[in-house]
Parts: structure tokens; C-alpha cells; sequence
């Protein structure tokens, strides 16, 4: 229902508003670069993709129930890509239809629930003054409403699919086993989802909008990335695996998939690489402090076998971050605030110092 209400709004909006589209506004299509990198231009147009990846990020969601699909080697894929194409050309004529009816310099500081709602206020015929008397006033609240509706079955399609991938991290022993205990009346991990209710409330309090996109998105990204190698060394190490679907054209795909996630991560801005950085490293932290002891496929102890390239890892993590973080204090100005450079140095020096001192411990067979 969520979903036929959310694609109804938008069809109503793409039919309603062509008719109001200035060629004019149009013109050009590509807005020339500033000068400035990521300002229009090609850079512009692959940073604003990388920004709002995340509106992409429901797609893989649908592979998490692929255990509760009757035959998941034929609904997979077209769930999966089916989803994927029909959303991808509605995102186009929604904002071809938008930048049509008034230019996309008018959207500028419009960072609200619904910047859409300029466009439906110029789809009308201007008055004496002017100023364009919207002809469907009634559109504004019903595009609130969608957009509501649809954080309303995003979030819930987000959480039920990390706490499955938590779930499933827990049975594994690289998390806390209070993640892949499930309520007894439900058989669902109802902690685990209350846990992560609270947590994203409170991010989403606390933290700028922008933040939470860029930081959604560049992560998002590198999962993707993850994905397509974890693809690539399983098609090659496990060869006989019994698959339900089968990844065509390996490793082209897998290639070609890991050098567009890495192609759009450059463009975003450099304090968000600071930012997965960081929680990369609060990753390893977590994974060598208590997954490395309490996993299944480890001996009980952190020092199994393959530690000290994880702490190899997180040391190379440890200089990137201090390149990205001065990297971000050359592109603002160095007459500008310089704490997430601080932050980014402070950070990787400790990290530098605990684990290049275990560096030299042997590991246990």
C-alpha cells in the first residue's frame, strides 16, 4: 500500500507538471563547472549521483529475504533488477519534469522534506505581479505525505535487513550474542531491532541531514565494493558452492561493479571519506577486540591466524585518514577550522600506537 501510494504521487506529479516544462529552463542541461571541482559540470553531475546513492540502497534489502523466497534463482533478479530499472526511470522524469518547470537555480538553499514543493508552486500561470499561481495547491501536502510514507517503508525495510545481517554476524560469534537472540513468541530478533530503533532515532536527532546522506551513501558504496570481491574470491576459491543465483561474466562483472562504486566515491567530498574512515576503524576495533576471539572459524583467542594482517589493515586505514584529513583541511583553507583534521590525526595516532605494538606477537595455529 506504502509503495502504490509513493509511485502514484510521483506518476501524478510527472503527468501534472510536463505540460508546465520551459525548454528554457532546460538549456543547458549540463550547467558549466564553476571552476570548482563538484560544482556542475561532469564532476557535479558524478558527485550528485555519489550524494544520493542512497536512495538506492532498498535494492540490495530485497537479497536479505532471499531465505523466505519460494524460488529465489528466478525472484532474486527480477525483484532486484526489475525494482531497480523501474525506480531509476522515474527518478529521471521526476527531476527532468522539476528543472523543466522553473530553473534549478531556484532549488538552491531548498534543503527542506520537500524542495519539490518549488516546482509545484511554478506550475500555474503567472498573475499580474508576476509571481506563477500554482494550479494544484492540493500536490504540495500530497508529495508530504508520499515522502513521509516513503521514510515510513524505507526505514522499516532497513532495519528488518541489517537486523538479519546482524542476526546472522551474531550466530557467527563476530558480534555480541544478544543480536541473534530471538523473541520466543515472534521468532524475530525483537532486541536487536529495538536496539537499532533507538540508535538510528537518536543519529538522525543529532546528525545533519547532509552528513547522514553523504555518510549513507559513501558507505553504501564500499559495501557494494566488499560485495563484488567477496563475488570474485568465492567464484574462485569455492567454485562448487551450490548457488541459487549465479553472477554472470565473472570477474568482469565483479570489476566493472567494484571500478563504478570506486569511480563515484571520488567525487564525494573528502570530510566524508574521513567519516567512513573512521567507522572503518571502529569496525576493526570491534572485530579485533571480540570477533576475532569469539568466531567460529576462530581458536577461542586474538591472536588466530591472519591477525596481523588485519592489524596491517587498519594500520594502512590509519595513514589514509591522515591523508584525508589533510587533504580536507587543503581543500576548505587552512584560515578555516582545522578540528576534523585533529580529530583525523589524533584518532589514527592512537589507533597507530595500539596496534603497531602487537604487531610483532606470534599467532596461535
Amino acid at each position: 500500500i506504502i509503495v502504490a501510494l509513493k509511485v502514484s504521487v510521483v506518476l501524478i506529479f510527472i503527468f501534472l507538471g510536463w505540460k508546465y516544462i520551459n525548454n528554457d529552463n532546460l538549456t543547458p542541461y549540463i550547467p558549466d563547472n564553476t571552476g570548482t571541482f563538484g560544482e556542475f559540470g561532469f564532476s557535479g553531475i558524478i558527485r550528485a549521483a555519489a550524494i544520493v546513492f542512497f536512495a538506492y540502497i532498498g535494492f540490495d534489502a530485497v537479497s536479505t529475504a532471499a531465505q523466505e523466497a519460494k524460488n529465489p534463482k528466478r525472484d532474486m533478479p527480477i525483484g532486484i533488477l526489475g525494482s531497480l530499472a523501474i525506480c531509476t526511470i522515474l527518478y529521471l522524469l521526476f527531476a527532468h519534469v522539476m528543472t523543466g518547470v522553473t530553473p534549478y537555480t531556484t532549488f538552491a538553499g531548498k534543503d527542506g522534506i520537500a524542495p519539490v514543493a518549488v516546482a509545484i508552486d511554478h506550475m500555474g500561470t503567472a498573475g499580474a505581479d508576476g509571481v506563477p499561481q500554482p494550479d494544484y495547491p492540493w500536490l504540495n501536502r500530497a508529495i508530504v505525505v508520499a515522502i513521509l510514507a516513503g521514510y515510513a517503508s524505507v526505514i522499516l525495510v532497513m532495519l528488518m535487513g541489517q537486523s538479519r545481517v546482524f542476526f546472522s554476524m551474531s550466530k557467527d560469534g563476530l558480534i555480541p550474542r544478544v543480536f541473534s537472540r530471538v523473541n520466543p513468541k515472534t521468532q524475530t530478533p525483537a532486541k536487536s531491532n529495538l536496539m537499532f530503533m533507538i540508535f538510528v532515532s537518536a543519529f538522525a536527532a543529532f546528525v545533519p541531514a547532509r552528513v547522514v546522506g553523504e555518510m549513507t551513501s559513501i558507505g553504501t558504496l564500499f559495501a557494494f565494493i566488499l560485495v563484488c570481491v567477496g563475488v570474485w574470491v568465492m567464484r574462485v576459491k569455492m567454485p562448487e558452492l551450490p548457488r541459487a543465483f549465479k553472477t554472470p561474466l565473472v570477474p568482469l562483472v565483479p570489476i566493472l561493479g567494484i571500478a563504478v562504486c570506486l569511480f563515484m566515491m571520488v567525487f564525494l567530498p573528502m570530510d566524508t571519506w574521513i567519516r567512513l574512515l573512521v567507522w572503518m576503524l571502529i569496525g576493526m576495533d570491534i572485530y579485533l577486540w571480540y570477533g576475532a576471539k569469539n568466531s567460529k572459524l576462530g581458536n577461542g583467542t586474538p591472536y588466530r591466524p591472519g591477525m596481523r594482517i588485519a592489524r596491517i589493515v587498519s594500520l594502512v586505514l590509519c595513514a589514509l585518514l591522515v591523508v584525508a584529513g589533510i587533504l580536507h583541511q587543503v581543500t576548505v583553507g587552512f584560515d578555516t577550522d582545522r578540528t576534523l583534521m585533529y580529530i583525523s590525526i589524533i584518532f589514527a595516532a592512537v589507533h597507530v600506537v595500539v596496534y603497531g605494538s602487537k604487531l610483532g606477537r606470534k599467532e596461535n595455529p
